[in-house]
């Protein structure tokens, strides 16, 4: 008797996104994901930490390469 039902729950979730909007919900969510990434790197031991670096720093690079081969697309495009 004394609970919070689905119902509730989902007029909540409802009333959140119509305040917040999803792409701020989206970016609060990836955010969050971050951060306790973060913290799983800083309790694993020094051995996986390097590993998990070294891990981190190939996936940005490949993302930086990816974002440096989309932009002359975009420039072709405006011209």
């Amino acid at each position: 008797m004394g609970g919070i039902s689905i119902w509730q729950l989902l007029i909540i979730a409802l009333i959140v996104i119509l305040l917040f909007g999803t792409k701020k919900l989206r970016s609060l969510g990836g955010d969050l994901g971050g951060a306790v990434k973060g913290f799983k790197n800083a309790m694993s031991p020094e051995e996986e930490n390097k590993s998990i670096e070294d891990k981190d720093k190939d996936q940005t690079a490949a993302t930086s390469q990816q974002a440096a081969e989309k932009q002359p697309e975009s420039k072709d495009k405006q011209a």
